[in-house]
């Protein structure tokens, strides 16, 4: 049979082919209801798992940044401030935004599955007691000098040593209480590297959840003489003593030159 003779038959084929389209031809992708759109995601354990886990740790907990599965943390901030943070992100901060409004990747809905479900499944309203916490953030001025007053009083006992090594700070009040040798050996509270990470809403949160897992209690815990609770005003004096810490060049060993 030579070419001249093959070609009709080939143009049926051709025809029959155009005709059914790609439908039954072999290797096309169809349809799959079992995968969903990265926007249909609405599972919690997995968006969490691939969007928060790596900071905030497995769980909410023993991560580099805030624990989010602290009750106390959930109960002072609330749905409205982890949903907004998520959305927009803490600027100067490794905390990106997350919504797609602002770069993002998630949707409103994905977020807001997120901080929905981080307070019903790891919140516990009745953590702080029925006590009336400091603000999630502060409406006031700090005042560092106060500020340091406050940290020699509640935070010196575990912090000192990392962040004076070679003594007392000036103008240091003699307020010193035991070492608590079987915690976690704290660090530096104003290393200027680790203050080049974190926001002053950072540091605030921490001083009012504190951080259970690394020993730390949370504002109405500190071992204080007498004991009690540090005020909304002493938490935001400590966040603007520590704040005065942070430098321009952290992490560098000399200022960089014109």
């Amino acid at each position: 049979m030579n070419l001249r003779s093959l070609i009709p038959s080939l143009l049926a084929c051709a025809a029959v082919l155009s005709s059914a389209g790609c439908n039954s031809a072999p290797g096309r992708p169809g349809p799959n209801p079992e995968v969903a759109r990265p926007e249909q995601l609405l599972d919690f354990s997995t968006l969490y798992a691939q969007n928060c886990a790596s900071c905030h740790g497995v769980n909410g907990h023993n991560g580099a940044a805030i624990s989010l599965a602290n009750p106390v943390y959930l109960a002072v901030a609330g749905v409205g401030n982890i949903q907004r943070v998520t959305s927009l992100g803490v600027p100067g901060t490794a905390m990106p935004p997350f919504a797609r409004s602002a770069g993002g990747m998630l949707t409103d809905q994905q977020i807001a599955v997120l901080s929905q479900q981080m307070v019903a499944l790891w919140g516990n309203p009745s953590t702080i007691g029925g006590i009336t916490p400091p603000a999630y953030a502060s409406s006031t001025l700090g005042d560092p000098a106060r500020g340091l007053q406050a940290f020699m009083k509640f935070c010196g006992q575990c912090h000192l040593d990392a962040s004076y090594p070679n003594g007392l700070p000036t103008g240091a009040v003699s307020i010193l209480l035991p070492q608590m040798p079987d915690k976690l050996a704290p660090g530096s509270l104003i290393d200027p590297a680790y203050l080049a990470l974190i926001s002053d809403q950072g540091l605030r949160s921490f001083l009012i959840a504190g951080q259970p897992e690394q020993g730390m209690p949370d504002w109405r815990h500190h071992l204080t003489n007498p004991a009690r609770a540090i005020t909304d005003q002493e938490i935001t004096d400590l966040v603007a003593w520590l704040a005065s810490h942070r430098i321009a060049t952290p992490g560098q060993p000399y200022p960089s030159h014109p």
